[in-house]
């Protein structure tokens, strides 16, 4: 997006990149080259000066250790350090890559076999009770159920676009454009929450880390998610003052809570090995039946 930034008298036109905090300007042969702050501090000064404060900070420890604590070894620490974790960087990536592109693919298809549409339609008399301003068949209803499908099989980069889109389609509908509906603001809380069925990225990362079990965290990330969504929802839900004695709600709550309440009354019941062996058995039958 071009502008024009005035200076006192001086004119220049420039470009802002919406992707990171820096900007391009073309100053008039006859301009005198007069910076404004924004320019140097950048688009986003908040995230400027955090990594800032990483850089300051990180300097600050490394003067101390090498000035008080006599560890003259540090900055040649610190100079291996950077090159190891950008080679790292580049192997998460590559590993990232393959993975996202495996499960969005397999996501793909569930979309064109018309699962997601299903299961738009499986949960759409729930969202019409939790999201009553969505009109039914609105768009954002199939965004809001194919971001939560993500979110259930752990691909949160794959997640973040469609609900970027998900909340561009209920903006549409939101009559104010300076404050986020009750629609909104209910699905920005269950997409933080985040029920995750398949942590498939969380056992790429402990693979790619040499785990002897990646599928290990299975049952403590189903649970900690399930909690997680069952509180965020009981919370706006009591702000928004929903009707979640609705009997619609209540037919899909009741069954679920249950569900998770058994289970975890059983996990109760094992031994601390078990429970390892049966998050481990649980987690590899899951990603190999999916």
């Amino acid at each position: 997006m071009c502008a024009a930034e005035r200076h006192e008298t001086t004119v220049f036109s420039c470009t802002y990149h919406s992707y990171n905090s820096f900007s391009t300007c073309r100053f008039p042969s006859s301009a005198p080259r007069r910076y404004h702050p924004r320019f140097l501090w950048g688009t986003y000064p908040m995230l400027n000066g955090l990594w800032l404060g990483f850089f300051v900070v990180a300097t600050i420890s490394a003067l101390v250790q090498w000035l008080v604590g006599g560890n003259a070894g540090i900055f040649a620490a610190m100079v291996e350090s950077i090159f190891a974790m950008a080679k790292l960087s580049v192997e998460v990536m590559v590993l990232l890559f393959g993975t996202l592109t495996l499960w969005l693919g397999f996501l793909r298809i569930a979309e064109k076999a018309g699962i997601v549409d299903w299961l738009a339609k499986v949960l759409g008399p729930l969202f019409l009770r939790l999201m009553p301003e969505v009109p039914p068949g609105h768009p954002a209803l199939g965004l809001i159920t194919l971001n939560f499908a993500a979110n259930a099989l752990g691909l949160d980069n794959a997640a973040t676009p469609i609900g970027l889109k998900a909340m561009r389609s209920l903006q549409e509908l939101n009559p104010s454009k300076t404050a986020a509906s009750n629609a909104q603001i209910l699905f920005l809380v269950l997409n933080a929450s985040s029920l995750t069925l398949l942590p498939v990225t969380i056992f790429m990362y402990r693979a790619q880390q040499g785990a002897p079990d990646p599928t290990l965290v299975f049952l403590p990330i189903l649970l900690a998610t399930s909690v997680s969504t069952i509180v965020g929802l009981l919370s706006v839900a009591f702000m928004q003052r929903l009707r979640l004695w609705d009997p619609v709600v209540l037919a899909y709550l009741i069954p679920g809570a249950l569900l998770l309440g058994t289970f975890m009354a059983f996990l109760g019941t094992l031994s601390a090995a078990a429970l390892a062996g049966l998050s481990s058995i649980l987690g590899n039958l899951t990603l190999f039946g999916l």
